[in-house]
């Protein structure tokens, strides 16, 4: 990105592109992603405001930004079918503002890809979940997300991030990063990659279970759903980059790794690292309330592990990273991945000591 002095001028270039409706105003850096590069856009229109994001891709976490864009627009299209007529539809999907050119997005200079969504309003985000009713209504979200795309048309979604929830190939490209050494990191995260050689073999458990490709989101956090600012409701699914073919229980595993946690997902004090049972359950209830129906068996007795394995796979990504020298994930310090690592570590320990308890529930649910 330009330097600060240089930023407004270059958002203005980028706001020219599309077609947007009266006066730019301001444009403030927004969110808390990790990938992309979000800002807050305001419009002066008549005597009221509009609000718009304005988001540039990450080239390195996108290489095929086009692939990005095709599958979005194709989401975003059918979710909108989906809910069309149905009150406050416009707040419950994700929308492109398109460009002057018709595209639904702008490529600059140096090849960047620019989006821009209108900001759906009256809404809030968490990073950390607020209580177990909290917890619900996001994995009801997620889930009802999966359901609507169940009957997408072909052809079949673009990859956007090849093998992204492939944990065996995360677990070879530790590998190859601990023989690699490139920033000379291996020596200060070796219990990490002792840890990481232990479980191995957890890697391959969803994957061999031989279950059912489908349409998923694959980055299930709790701030990816926008909450209805009045009544919590989770209103609209978010970050729909990785929306791609994949396993149902990677976004299940992943709604267990970032909601049952009450740390933040770097904490450095591993002692408040550690999943809340009850949150466990309530997110349970609210997953099943929306895909029940269209589970097989097999997924559902699988719904346990899944939270292992895909907190065990992130634990990977993020000491891989570390030892790559933080070229994925951004950083604000030195050592951040390291510690995010070892709290997913810790948390994939705590997952997997609850095990029977969650099994017993799932069956009596």
């Amino acid at each position: 990105m330009p330097a600060p002095e240089n930023l407004r001028s270059d958002l203005c270039a980028r706001v020219r592109q599309f077609q947007l409706a009266g006066e730019f105003i301001t444009a403030e850096k927004y969110g808390s992603g990790r990938i992309n590069d979000t800002f807050r856009l305001t419009f002066a229109v008549g005597g009221a405001s509009r609000r718009y994001l304005l988001q540039r891709l990450n080239p390195a976490v996108f290489p095929d930004p086009l692939a990005v864009m095709e599958n979005l627009q194709r989401v975003t299209a059918h979710l909108a079918g989906k809910i069309s007529g149905q009150p406050d539809a416009a707040r419950r999907t994700l929308a492109l503002v398109p460009a002057h050119d018709g595209r639904c997005y702008h490529r600059d200079a140096a090849g960047h890809c620019w989006r821009v969504f209108p900001f759906i309003e009256h809404t809030r985000t968490v990073d950390i979940i607020e209580s177990p009713a909290q917890a619900r209504a996001v994995a009801q979200a997620f889930a009802h997300f999966q359901k609507q795309l169940a009957d997408l048309p072909a052809p079949r979604l673009r990859e956007t991030i090849p093998d992204f929830h492939h944990t065996p190939k995360r677990f070879a490209a530790l590998e190859q990063a601990v023989v690699a050494d490139a920033c000379n990191r291996a020596a200060s995260a070796q219990p990490e990659i002792e840890f990481a050689l232990r479980h191995q073999a957890i890697c391959p458990l969803l994957l061999a279970a031989s279950l059912p490709e489908r349409i998923v989101h694959n980055d299930t956090k709790v701030n990816n759903v926008l909450l209805d600012g009045t009544t919590g409701e989770g209103l609209c699914v978010i970050d729909l980059d990785t929306v791609m073919p994949g396993l149902a229980l990677y976004d299940f595993g992943d709604l267990v790794r970032s909601l049952t946690n009450p740390a933040a997902e770097g904490e450095p004090d591993l002692a408040r690292v550690e999943m809340q049972f009850p949150v466990f359950e309530a997110l349970l209830r609210g997953y099943l309330a929306g895909a029940a129906d269209f589970l097989t068996s097999a997924e559902k007795t699988l719904l346990p592990v899944s939270g292992q394995v895909v907190t065990f796979e992130l634990g990977l990504r993020f000491l891989t990273d570390f030892l790559n020298g933080d070229r994925y994930f951004k950083t604000s310090r030195n050592g951040e991945n390291l510690d995010r690592c070892r709290a997913q570590f810790k948390l994939f320990q705590s997952i997997r000591r609850q095990e029977t308890g969650m099994a017993r529930l799932i069956t009596a649910v």
